[in-house]
């Protein structure tokens, strides 16, 4: 029930992951020796990830405390404890890997809803309880579960659900997700046991060429992808005026840089990045400030962590991309796998869709992507060494 919760209501209801967490604690509580007898199974990985989690809260506080902000500040950074905490639930407690499919599924269907609801009410772009670029960042995590962890003969389940998926992500207008959406698309074509890998490629290729002309061809779908604002911000930057979505961006960019240079250990401070836009007189607190001065973040995660917390935030990041996907590799090496599907690819991938979204968006900066991120990490690490003590099981049985 608690993998069902876990990404079925993530999206489709304003809960988010409470209902899971309260699944998480009470159940933690309940079974509490199942955990300490699990942390066997665990503990290759459960030291490691408890060290970023660790490092990632402990960089946080020294900055609030050196630039005497709130706690407030560290609020996402401290939800990097569920990360070790979800792999030993998973390992403990060994829930199915089918209802975290499951709530995947159901979560993309209903998510696709409420899109479909907004955006016919008039909302611009749709946002459910988050704003549209979380929306569409998060509901691609959802499809690459749906993708990786799918069970047997559930094609048409899948489809039905990548639908729904790419409904979400063409009504929140977000152009970031894309390069992440072609990278599971790839996965996904590499993932089924088609006839060699020619033949893969052509359908990926195919895939892609089908939604580009659409896209191109259809004024409708061409203004969801706002292909034509990108163009049009490229124009303006060219002209020297960065006063639109991708000149924003790009501006933010060179503050944090800026910020690096002056301040390189210490950073302007955990979650005052807008602190370091005071720099530019356009954002000066004595003029009328412009609406790009007060985004609340860099807009891109190494910017975001390298400018608030110094070169140790921007090394700590590494890390905490860097050694899941370190852990997830081993362990789909070890899985037996003949494609590439299993919990330990999903999580391969879930850390790929955060560094490739986290170019346009400051991932960790946001509630819901934080929680995802650390949820998913440690509930695909569980379900990933459970899979491999079931496959040697029955070779220790011959």
């Amino acid at each position: 029930m608690g993998l069902l919760l876990l990404l079925g209501l993530v999206l489709s209801t304003p809960t988010n992951l409470l209902p899971f967490g309260v699944v998480l604690l009470f159940s933690s509580l309940l079974g509490a020796d199942y955990l300490w007898r699990a942390r066997a199974l665990a503990r290759p990985y459960l030291g490691a990830l408890a060290g970023v989690a660790l490092a990632v809260i402990a960089l946080g506080l020294w900055s609030v405390w050196h630039f005497d902000n709130v706690l407030d500040d560290v609020d996402n950074r401290s939800r990097f404890l569920v990360m070790p905490w979800a792999m030993l639930w998973v390992c403990a407690l060994r829930p199915a890997q089918q209802s975290l499919w499951w709530g995947a599924l159901l979560g993309l269907l209903a998510t696709a809803v409420v899109a479909v609801v907004q955006v016919a009410g008039g909302l611009e772009r749709a946002e459910a309880w988050t704003n549209a670029i979380v929306l569409a960042d998060t509901t691609l995590v959802l499809m690459v579960v749906l993708v990786l962890c799918r069970p047997p003969q559930r094609w048409g389940l899948i489809m039905l659900g990548m639908v729904a998926g790419g409904t979400v992500i063409l009504l929140s207008g977000s152009r970031g997700v894309w390069p992440a959406l072609l990278m599971l698309l790839l996965a996904m074509t590499l993932s089924v046991p088609w006839r060699n890998g020619r033949f893969r490629l052509a359908i990926l290729a195919s895939m892609v060429a089908v939604a580009g002309t659409l896209v191109l061809a259809v004024p409708e779908l061409r203004e969801m992808t706002r292909l034509d604002e990108l163009h049009s911000d490229v124009q303006r930057i060219e002209r020297g005026d960065v006063n639109s979505s991708a000149g924003a961006r790009l501006e933010r960019l060179q503050v944090a840089w800026a910020t690096v240079q002056e301040r390189p250990w210490t950073g302007i401070g955990i979650g005052h990045f807008d602190n370091a836009m005071e720099r530019l007189p356009v954002c000066r607190p004595s003029v009328q400030q412009a609406p790009r001065c007060d985004l609340g973040h860099a807009h891109n995660d190494l910017a975001e962590w390298a400018a608030t917390m110094g070169l140790p935030g921007a090394v700590l990041l590494l890390i905490v991309y860097g050694l899941p996907l370190w852990l997830f590799t081993r362990l789909h090496r070890r899985s037996g796998e003949s494609g590439f599907r299993g919990p330990a690819a999903a999580g391969i991938l879930v850390v790929g869709t955060y560094v490739l979204c986290g170019l346009t968006q400051s991932m960790f900066a946001h509630q819901i992507t934080a929680s995802v991120y650390t949820t998913l990490v440690g509930v695909l690490a569980g379900l990933s060494l459970l899979d491999a003590a079931q496959r040697r099981r029955p070779a220790s049985q011959d």
